[in-house]
């Protein structure tokens, strides 16, 4: 596996909204171990986190962000199989920073972040909220950016295109897929990062990533693309594959797995 450089991939990491990871870790879990394994909406405090999960050797260098506010809500983890020059929690903004959403991680080549991003809530009640959260996230990466090249990785909560999502028509309401989420991404692109799937395969159709419990959804194939790798610009060249593991199991998300050469 290569990059449009020639150079061989030499970094995987895996991101996976696991949904509860109590719950992740009885059904299944990822059938390989990437360099880093990013999880999202691991709804478990530091003291309630499973032995399975705190006894992996495979990953020697744990980093675990819960909410501080509500038990079993949000929070975010990142599993290294070598250790980080540094790790940080959040996005430096009081507001935004209770809920375990954000770690950040330098290596020596770039940042990685990890992020579960705010939903705007049935009715839109966190619409205003998540705009704000928009800009300011956009502002921590854009700030990394100039010092370091970045991975996001993550539940970014939104559906960029209609080809995103199975149903477009009928979701301009729906979180997830609002003109005024969709604008935040097409911001943060503009920003000079880049979705590194669209970038791959800007016109393939039904990659999805994310599908309700209901209606049998999943083997329908009825889903939205929500968890993204975004890159900065200057990572392109080392860009060899991003891949939708849409047949693993255990959440209402399937882990994305990205391939770079750093």
């Amino acid at each position: 596996m290569t990059s449009k450089d020639g150079r061989a991939a030499n970094m995987k990491i895996s991101s996976w909204n696991v949904d509860g990871l109590r719950a992740w870790v009885k059904k299944s879990g990822l059938d390989e171990a990437p360099d880093v394994l990013c999880l999202q909406e691991t709804k478990c405090a530091d003291k309630s986190l499973p032995a399975d999960i705190t006894a992996m050797p495979e990953y020697p260098h744990k980093y675990w962000a819960a909410s501080g506010e509500k038990e079993g809500y949000s929070g975010t983890a990142m599993l290294c199989k070598t250790e980080p020059l540094a790790v940080t929690y959040g996005i430096g903004k009081e507001e935004h920073d209770k809920e375990g959403r954000v770690i950040t991680a330098e290596f020596p080549t770039f940042y990685l972040v990890t992020a579960y991003v705010p939903n705007s809530g049935r009715g839109l009640v966190r619409l205003d909220y998540r705009k704000t959260w928009d800009a300011d996230f956009r502002a921590y990466l854009s700030e990394l950016d100039m010092q370091k090249s970045v991975v996001l990785c993550g539940d970014l909560n939104v559906a960029h295109r209609e080809i995103d999502l199975k149903n477009p028509k009928g979701n301009k309401k729906s979180a997830g897929f609002t003109p005024e989420e969709r604008e935040g991404l097409d911001r943060l692109l503009e920003a000079g990062f880049t979705d590194s799937f669209r970038e791959l395969y800007p016109e393939q159709a039904n990659a999805y990533t994310f599908w309700t419990y209901m209606m049998n959804s999943r083997s329908k194939n009825v889903g939205w693309r929500l968890d993204y790798f975004i890159l900065s610009a200057s990572l392109l060249p080392g860009l060899c594959d991003h891949k939708i593991r849409n047949k693993a199991l255990g959440s209402d998300h399937c882990p994305i797995t990205l391939h770079l050469a750093v």
